[in-house]
């Protein structure tokens, strides 16, 4: 988290030396928050993007595989491209946390549901995968296949 307050604060930095000036309150500041959805759209969004990410992050990376990287980041472009417009799609508290510590005002009130549903969600998508409820779909060798029908 700290790195993305140190993040946050440089472009706060580079932002602030703009030519014309830089008014946060107009242009934004990479802040997430609700404007054209209400807070259970976001809230909602947010739990399960986060739980469908953290689900393909777990498969992935249990699994391995060659593609395993393209999918977690292909996930990632799909998550933030569906959740843009509902809740400034964060699914990362630390994304959020330091863009609102540096705007302040509406982004600090809403820190709240973006904190909250991503760990919700996370968590949701690490029961279920400890449980053994996103069970496994691999598929088996041809090989395996036939040694169980010969026995």
């Amino acid at each position: 988290m700290c790195r993305a307050i140190a993040a946050a604060g440089t472009l706060y930095l580079i932002a602030m030396e703009k030519v014309d000036g830089y008014d946060i309150t107009i242009e934004g500041f990479a802040q997430t928050g609700w404007i054209v959805y209400g807070w259970r759209a976001a809230f909602l969004f947010e739990f399960i993007a986060t739980f469908l990410f953290v689900t393909v992050f777990l498969k992935c990376t249990a699994e391995g595989g060659a593609v395993a990287r393209l999918a977690i980041g292909l996930t990632l472009v799909a998550v933030h491209l569906g959740g843009i417009t509902v809740s400034g799609s964060s699914v990362n508290p630390a994304r959020s946390i330091g863009p609102a510590l540096f705007a302040g005002g509406a982004a600090l009130s809403q820190l709240w549901l973006y904190i909250f549903a991503p760990m919700l969600g996370a968590v949701a998508a690490g029961l279920l995968q400890l449980r053994g409820i996103l069970a496994s779909s691999k598929p088996q060798s041809l090989r395996k296949v036939r040694a169980a029908h010969r026995a």
